[in-house]
Order: C-alpha cells, then structure tokens, then sequence
C-alpha cells in the first residue's frame, strides 16, 4: 500500500473513530436531554400514546388517571375532579409538557424511571403493555373538598398539614381550572384552553398555596411571639401597648384595629386582640436578627415542597428600628406562602418540632407493590417544647377569648390566629386564618388565605372570612 493510500485509511479510522465515540456518548450522556428536546416530535408522540399511572388521594381515589381511546394516542389522560386536585396533579399536555405532580413524577407514571427497570424488561418479554407506576398523595378527599366548597369563589388558598409527620392533607387554590382542557386530544382545543387560562387575569394556572407569597399580616405575629418566648419572657410578660406608636426615626403612627387593653398589656392578651402596637415593641425590643432567627427556624427563606415547585417565603435583611417593628407585625417586606404559615402553626403545634412538608406518600409499582415509600423527616426544632406548649394555650386563648372566636369547634380545643394584611392603599386586604386542633394532640394544622376580602380595612378580615374556612377543614380531618 503507497503511502497516499496510507494517509487517507488513517484519516477514515479517525474520523470513524471520532463518529463512534460522538455516537456512544450521545446515547450514555445526551439522550435524556434530546428526548426533551420540543422538537422531538417522535419521541412526544410515543410518551403522550403510553399508559401512564394514576394519582391517587388517599384512600386509593383516582385523581388522575388513564383511560383508552380510538385515536392515534391510543391513551387518554384524565382528571375525574380537575378543578379541585388541579394545584395536585398540575396537567399533561402534548404542546405544553406538563406541571404538578405530572411533572415531578413523570418518569415514574411514564414507567420509564430507573426503579422500573425490570419491569419494563418484564413487559418487553411477555409482550405486555407497559403501563406507569401510581403516585400515592397525603391528601384527604374529605378535607380537600371541605377546603373548596367554603373557599368557594374567593381568590385564595387553603393548606392543611397533618402536624405530627409534616403530610399535606389538604391543598386547594382558587381560582382553579380543568386539566382535562389542556390533555385533551384535540390538539388545537387544547392549545386555546391553555393559552385562554394563561391570559386570565385571575391566573388560575398560579398554585396560589405553594407558589404565592403575601403579606402576611397578624399571622407572623406567631413569629414575633415565639421569639419573645425563646429570649426569656413568659405569655403574662408586660409589653407596652399605647394607642398609637411613632414608628422610631420617622413621622409615622402605628395604630391598632382593636382595644388593647391599656397602655400596657400582656403578650398572651396582645395577641388575643392581636395588638399591633405591643408586637411592634416587642419587635424593636427583640431586634432584626432574633426575628429573622425565628423566621429562620420555622422554614423563612427556604423552599418546600418541591413536589410542586414551593418557593421561599421571605424575612427582610439589613432593616432599620421602624423597618423592625412593622416587620415583627408581618408588614413591610415580610411575604409568605400559605404553606409557611401552616408550617409555623404545626410547629407550635407539634411541641416546637417542624417536620418537613410532604405531599407522595408511596409510588407504587402497576402490580401495587411499592418502590418508594416516604418516611417523615424533621427540618428544625422551631422553638423548645415548653416554650411551643405556653405559646400553644395562647393560641387557643385567641380563638376563646379574643379575634378568633369563628374558628372554634363545638367541643373541641382549638388554636388559631387571625391576620388582616394590608399590601396597597388602593386594593382590599388579604384575609388570614391559621389554626390547629385539637389542642391537647394536634391532628390537623391550617393557614387559609383570602385575597381582596371584601370588608373595611379595619376589620379583623381574617376572623371574619377566612377562620370559618378553616373551622370547616379541620372538622372534615378530625372526623375522618
């Protein structure tokens, strides 16, 4: 062989060579990310036509399921009750991927995860019909509608926690929307159903409980109160609790919606009455960095929930003494999700220990058998259990004795606080509730939230409107 001939063989094997290795690493590194390509029709085509998993609630009630059609698809995904497991499930679309647990559970309900390996290898051989696992949820069908019916048309949100292991038991959003308009076949009908929700200024498409954050007015005051306990004062300590307070270094009075009691008062009776002028001394008295500290420990300024993709509530930085007070009431640049506050509320509730927030309790495989199983986990120890008890009586002081009285149940020791919060002169004010019961063994932690309540600025919005809603979820979950 001439040595031209040479020269070019071995450039072929170079090249060759290069094409094979382009080739294997495409398959070993890159086929995740070009299967997810939206240009890959082909690959859209042959997921959508696959028989994916069901969701379940508790109690084996399909949330989501599939169901077989005469179409090209062959497959069809279904939401038997969409509006009110939407925030749940999220949707699955052939033009608009997916959300909620659709999303964060996609391979396990396409059966194409990891776990079910030998079982697609199984189907593959036996000439079966792959089908996805099932996602089982923590919530309970009972509650999830108590939430809906009394959260009704009001722009809002409810969260439940089951305080003791941290599982979600309800999670309802409203406005709402049908996922069975975005899965349907009918490609076209199914983009205008989705384009139509995403322009809606009411955006029905926001997850309002996991994905919003609000002022969240008297309901940090919980906060404030932890911390005040956590430096070493007591529920009957005296704080001072004038009228109206000058915010320090500036011009402005704070005012209170209630009577306080006096020029001075204790902080189990501020916060029955939920007095905005005590809170703000305390707030100045404790300092930004004990707050902040609190707000910390009870899950301030970090994600949960992923599952449905939580964002961070927030506690401010670098705050001045006026900055300080408004914040120690949940003004200024405090903002929170519902699920935070029902997280500080289980905390106190469950002797000062936060556990972290969880919506799958098992995925199981299609013959049933399970492949993940969540076990509880604890994030933090908000506060010490005697510490979490004293301010655990306060609480239900607030719903005996003071703003909270439409939140109690007949016969059962309710805690609750109520929170009105004021983010613009020019629009109505959110409505907060967040409660526990029973109170000697919580079973059921809440936050509700009601945007634009339609009552005066002065009212406590959150007793009035949103503290039924609560009252009717935490009945549904101590009677099932």
């Amino acid at each position: 062989m001439n040595r031209p001939i040479r020269r070019v063989a071995f450039v072929a094997m170079i090249m060759f060579a290069l094409l094979f290795a382009n080739g294997t690493y495409m398959i070993l590194f890159r086929q995740a990310s070009l299967d997810a390509q939206p240009q890959n029709r082909r690959v859209r085509d042959a997921e959508f036509a696959q028989d994916r998993g069901s969701i379940l609630a508790a109690g084996n009630t399909e949330i989501a399921t599939t169901k077989v059609v005469k179409d090209r698809f062959e497959f069809l995904r279904t939401y038997p009750e969409g509006e009110l497991y939407a925030p749940i499930t999220g949707f699955y679309s052939y033009d608009h991927a997916r959300t909620g647990l659709e999303s964060s559970y996609n391979t396990e309900l396409a059966g194409t995860d990891d776990s079910l390996f030998v079982r697609r290898l199984i189907d593959l051989i036996s000439n079966r019909t792959p089908r996805g696992a099932n996602v089982e949820t923590t919530i309970l069908p009972a509650a999830q509608k108590a939430a809906a019916r009394t959260l009704g048309n009001n722009k809002g949100a409810v969260v439940a926690l089951d305080p003791q292991t941290g599982a979600v038991l309800a999670l309802v959003t409203s406005p709402s929307y049908d996922p069975n308009d975005i899965a349907s076949h009918d490609l076209e009908k199914a983009d205008k159903a989705y384009r139509k929700l995403a322009a809606d200024p009411d955006r029905p498409l926001s997850n309002r409980a996991v994905r919003e954050i609000y002022p969240p007015g008297s309901t940090f005051k919980l906060v404030t109160a932890a911390a005040a306990l956590t430096d070493g004062k007591t529920a009957d300590s005296k704080v001072a609790s004038p009228n109206r307070l000058k915010l320090p270094n500036t011009n402005t009075y704070l005012g209170n919606s209630t009577n306080c009691g006096g020029k001075t008062t204790t902080i189990a009776h501020a916060l029955e009455v939920s007095c905005n002028t005590a809170f703000a001394n305390l707030g100045i008295e404790l300092g930004q960095d004990k707050l902040r500290a609190q707000a910390q420990k009870f899950g301030f300024d970090r994600r949960h929930l992923s599952d449905l993709s939580g964002v961070a509530s927030q506690f401010p930085d670098s705050m001045d003494a006026a900055q300080t007070a408004l914040s120690a009431i949940g003004q200024f640049d405090v903002a929170a999700s519902p699920l935070q506050m029902a997280m500080v509320t289980a905390a106190i509730a469950n002797d000062g220990e936060l556990m972290d927030p969880y919506l799958v309790s098992q995925v199981q495989a299609p013959d049933l058998t399970a492949i993940q199983t969540h076990r509880p986990q604890r994030l933090s120890q908000a506060m010490t259990a005697a510490d979490a008890r004293e301010l655990k009586q306060m609480m239900v002081g607030v719903v005996e004795n003071g703003t909270g009285g439409n939140g109690g149940i007949s016969g059962v020791e309710v805690g609750g606080k109520t929170g009105t919060a004021q983010s613009d002169p020019n629009r109505k004010p959110f409505a907060w509730f967040t409660s526990f019961a029973p109170a000697d063994n919580p079973q059921v932690a809440v936050a509700v939230v009601v945007e634009d309540a339609d009552i005066p600025r002065q009212d406590i919005a959150g007793g009035r409107v949103a503290a039924p809603i609560a009252r009717a979820v935490m009945q549904a979950v101590l009677e099932q």
